[in-house]
């Protein structure tokens, strides 16, 4: 189903003015769309992440656990430095994992306790944040883009993500994170190498004898089919000593629990203008789904080789074996797939959309995009899995990174 710029945006202002649903926000706030309805949060508390009835948020100076998907918040904890908070997930078994810019932190109780988690390195000696030149700009250690961080990995949950970082906050290192004990310890599972455009003053940040270096990282899922995790960096070609190197990389790790390490190996590396500038990586059916951002110096013809793709996890370097499955014609990288439902969504900075969504409620048969224009221009991103209720929870950012509000979809 392509919709005509126009009608998407008839759509969207029908939706914006609709009665309200839930009688708690003004009529532009929450309302309905062919595929699915939508509410604005509050401002406060910023539900940071769900995980079925469970949520997890902070407000100025505190940060709350709530067991009824955000109706009442029954835990809480003081927290002077919740303004900071840039990630967190609520694992199986209830422990609460968050950070702030450079620290994380562990509640085993619901709030009652909580401490701060040192990251180990694979030979099990500390690993640290470095000495930022400006106190202020420690980086974003732990920030991720996407939503979804844990997966049942032969029957045991595991945390692991990639920080998306050096667009705010200052320089850092980029890594991907693991835990297999409900974030009691946190490891690198890789870290990416020294990446000269993004040194903090003097210092060179990252694996000082790894050659693969990125920006960021936009995404890190697992597939069951393999048994195995796949990573999407970005962004551009960067120039090191002469040599022109990428950041747009697909990597592909798997875990050895018995010796507790991991084997990584790069798939495909790119250039910008790539559908291998990616994030929004899901797995359905033993098929490979993502979403791409390609963008930089068009081709020969003016294109930008980016869309919404599909392919056997074996045929990713194979770009005549994918099937582009819908053309949103601008730049995306987030995108979650759950019960067939495909959410997606376009980047405000890079697309004439203010709060442009992208979906397919039949797992790609047919499509829709959507305009909230009353909530932009503001970017969707790090989708989460429905809650209890049955709605996903999107951070809107403005500009690519810098954080706003929240936003709810439950699908119709």
């Amino acid at each position: 189903m392509k919709t005509s710029r126009r009608n998407i945006l008839r759509s969207a202002i029908a939706a914006s003015t609709a009665i309200p649903l839930f009688g708690l926000l003004a009529a532009d706030q929450e309302g309905a769309t062919e595929h699915f309805r939508y509410r604005l949060a509050p401002r406060f508390p910023y539900i940071e992440s769900q995980r079925g009835n469970l949520a997890f948020a902070y407000e100025p100076g505190k940060i709350l656990f709530s067991e009824d998907n955000g109706k009442s918040w029954s835990h809480s904890a003081d927290f002077a430095n919740a303004g900071n908070i840039t990630f967190s997930c609520i694992l199986g078994n209830g422990n609460i994992i968050f950070a702030t810019l450079n620290r994380l932190y562990l509640s085993t109780d619901q709030l009652k306790s909580y401490r701060e988690i040192t990251v180990q390195r694979p030979d099990g000696n500390a690993y640290r944040p470095h000495k930022p030149t400006n106190p202020a700009r420690p980086g974003w250690y732990f920030h991720a883009l996407d939503g979804v961080h844990t997966w049942q990995v032969k029957g045991k949950e595991m945390l692991v993500w990639g920080n998306y970082c050096n667009v705010l906050g200052g320089s850092v290192p980029v890594n991907i994170y693991y835990s297999t004990d409900f974030g009691e310890t946190v490891k690198l599972a890789y870290s990416f190498g020294q990446n000269p455009r993004y040194k903090d003053g003097d210092q060179f940040l990252g694996d000082p004898n790894n050659d693969v270096i990125c920006r960021h990282i936009h995404n890190v899922v697992y597939n069951p089919a393999d048994n195995a995790f796949y990573c999407a960096t970005g962004d551009v070609d960067v120039g090191v000593r002469g040599v022109r190197r990428h950041e747009v990389h697909w990597l592909r790790g798997t875990y050895d629990s018995k010796a507790d390490s991991w084997d990584w190996k790069v798939l495909v590396s790119a250039n910008n203008n790539s559908r291998y500038k990616s994030g929004g990586i899901n797995f359905v059916d033993g098929q490979l789904y993502w979403a791409a951002d390609a963008n930089g110096k068009p081709d020969a013809e003016g294109k930008y080789d980016r869309g919404i793709f599909r392919c056997d996890p074996a045929d990713l370097a194979s770009p005549d074996k994918h099937t582009q499955l819908f053309d949103p014609e601008y730049e995306s990288a987030n995108m979650l797939i759950e019960d067939d439902f495909i959410l997606s969504a376009h980047y405000a900075p890079a697309s004439p959309y203010k709060t442009g969504f992208i979906v397919s409620p039949d797992l790609g048969k047919t499509w829709a995009q959507y305009d909230l224009t009353q909530f932009g221009p503001t970017s969707p991103v790090r989708i989460q899995k429905k809650n209890g209720d049955g709605w996903f929870k999107i951070d809107l950012r403005r500009g690519w990174i810098a954080r706003d509000r929240m936003l709810f979809i439950k699908p119709i």
